[in-house]
């Protein structure tokens, strides 16, 4: 235990630099482990409480309708407790929320609001809400991975990549897509491409995968669809069913903000119960409608020729995921877009189905469907693509995919104006997640990596000590002066004010120094020193008052022109 504690310092200083290291890599595969173990026991508490009353997972239409209306409700309340046990406050949750952590904390999770997570979204998604599993699966495995940078006491920049590598193994874990998981994270909730996060990203990804399949199995979801090789003179009518899915994608974002807006005001317990009362009355009678998304997509898959069967699902999924998702339930808004998505990709399928007089190539539309809506709802075409790729299992849906979602996301963004419902959910809860340019280059890099020794401390000096040391002190070496002042430890750094030698005053002038943590970056370095564009900072390990180190504002300065020329 000793040797590793001696060890751990090195490491604090190799990962302050954003660069590539097997240091990081292992980490972040670690991260990725404890992200994929709490997806897999989220799983499994899911498919155990449903084992009591369904025959399949997530097919609630295997149960009475005299009892199928109950559940939603019975969830609702458990849920409510949950949110009364841990505190209101903490009811922020799902991937909005991560972004924002992500962007404004590092990717550090509360525990509360992950208890919550945790365990109302194993009630939400047992009892039948139109809620998805990915919800959950970001905000614990940014919680489990991180939680490893904040064990360490790792900087801040490195925790960050922690918490996009447990979000990258919590969706590979839930949906066994470890391509797409990847693609995700980069994509949506990092939304940066560089190549020291790319690849413990990867790694992590990875190992969710490997879990999840030693678990559950290699099975994906949309294997049982028949996915056939589309003919050219399927195009143009792909570039409709583009569009209609960009026009869906809009009406459902725009509705489901309208939800929010409307219900703003209402006490959690309110929202909760209509959402139950909802649930349980549009689930009596459309059971497939129910849960997260397999339900939905089976139908589709066993019935695609019934057509008002599957305008009924639709409709259905479409209000209980709006309702869902719109008055707090716990949970997930991607699993849902994937239901509604291919029941309206196989719905869609119906024309060439009537010209040919086939319905083979139901299967392959409707896994268009679910790219489609997922790229013009979140706006992330590249991670649909990937998506919809290792679920199918199959290449040749590959041309036709590109083609439909870069209708979808033009259609959507040009003519509808629609943004990623996560960034209207953030807009809505007013919850920051962007980043100036600055703070964007310095969050990156953490203090350990600029600090500097080139300093002089001074233990409660008199008048003449500190003349002398700046007689004698030679720059850019600094004086750091301690002071025990009201039970306090103060630090200030002295230098010689001719002004205040003229007025027959003390001719050394002494300005306070804030101390920061070892594990904060160079942006909380200019957060401290922008608005006197001079001095310094001094860094400390365990405790404020003993200083390791410190940051000058040249230093700052220097690090900002050499990486984007942002000063």
């Amino acid at each position: 235990m000793r040797r590793w504690q001696e060890h751990l310092p090195s490491l604090q200083r190799r990962l302050a630099l954003p660069q590539t290291s097997l240091q990081l890599c292992l980490l972040g595969m670690l991260g990725g482990l404890i992200a994929a173990l709490l997806i897999i026991l989220f799983r499994l508490a899911i498919i155990g409480l449903q084992g009591f009353f369904l025959e399949n997972t997530d097919d609630f239409s295997s149960i009475d309708a005299e009892f199928r209306w109950l559940l939603p409700l019975g969830g609702a309340a458990c849920i409510g407790v949950i949110a009364l046990f841990t505190g209101y406050r903490h009811y922020r949750l799902g991937i909005p929320f991560v972004i924002h952590r992500i962007k404004t904390a590092y990717g550090v999770m509360p525990f509360r609001n992950t208890l919550n997570q945790f365990f109302g979204g194993i009630l939400a998604l047992a009892s039948g809400f139109s809620v998805g599993r990915e919800g959950p699966s970001v905000h614990l495995g940014a919680y489990g991975a991180s939680s490893v940078g904040r064990y360490l006491k790792l900087p801040y920049n490195s925790i960050r990549i922690l918490a996009g590598c447990g979000i990258a193994a919590g969706i590979s874990a839930s949906f066994n897509t470890p391509l797409a998981a990847m693609i995700f994270v980069m994509e949506v909730v990092l939304r940066e491409y560089r190549i020291h996060v790319f690849i413990p990203v990867m790694l992590a990804s990875v190992v969710g995968a490997l879990a999840t399949q030693l678990v559950f199995g290699h099975d994906r979801e949309l294997a049982a669809l028949d996915i056939i090789n589309l003919s050219v003179w399927h195009f143009p009518y792909l570039i409709l069913c583009g569009i209609i899915f960009g026009a869906v994608a809009w009406l459902f974002n725009r509705h489901l903000m309208l939800m929010l807006r409307t219900f703003k005001k209402w006490p959690l317990l309110l929202r909760l119960a209509l959402a139950g009362a909802v649930t349980a009355a549009v689930g009596y009678f459309i059971p497939h409608a129910m849960g997260a998304e397999t339900g939905a997509i089976q139908f589709a898959i066993n019935n695609p020729t019934e057509i008002h069967l599957l305008l009924v699902i639709f409709i259905g999924k479409f209000i209980l995921t709006l309702f869902a998702i719109g008055l707090g339930v716990p949970g997930g808004i991607i699993g849902p877009i994937f239901g509604i998505g291919v029941v309206l990709g196989t719905i869609l399928a119906i024309v060439p189905a009537i010209i040919v007089d086939n319905s083979s190539n139901a299967g392959t539309y409707a896994v268009l469907g679910m790219a489609g809506m997922m790229a013009a709802t979140l706006h992330a075409p590249l991670a649909a693509l990937v998506a919809v790729m290792e679920l199918a299992a199959n290449q040749h849906i590959i041309l036709p995919a590109m083609l439909v979602i870069v209708t979808a996301y033009v259609t959507t963004v040009q003519f509808f104006n629609n943004k990623s419902i996560f960034l209207m959910q953030l807009d809505f809860m007013q919850l920051p997640y962007k980043l100036s340019p600055a703070d964007d280059v310095l969050q990156k890099v953490g203090v350990l990596a600029v600090m500097s020794q080139d300093y002089q401390l001074l233990d409660n000096p008199t008048e003449q000590q500190v003349c002398e040391q700046l007689d004698n002190i030679q720059p850019p070496c600094q004086l750091l002066i301690k002071r025990n002042e009201h039970d306090a430890v103060q630090f200030y750094t002295a230098q010689y004010d001719v002004s205040l030698s003229l007025s027959g005053d003390s001719a050394v002038h002494y300005l306070p120094v804030k101390g920061l943590s070892q594990q904060c970056t160079m942006a909380e370095v200019l957060a401290e020193l922008e608005d006197k564009r001079e001095g310094i900072v001094y860094i400390y390990q365990d405790h404020p008052g003993q200083p390791m180190g410190i940051i000058r504002w040249d230093q700052l300065r220097a690090l900002l022109i050499k990486q984007n020329n942002l000063i």
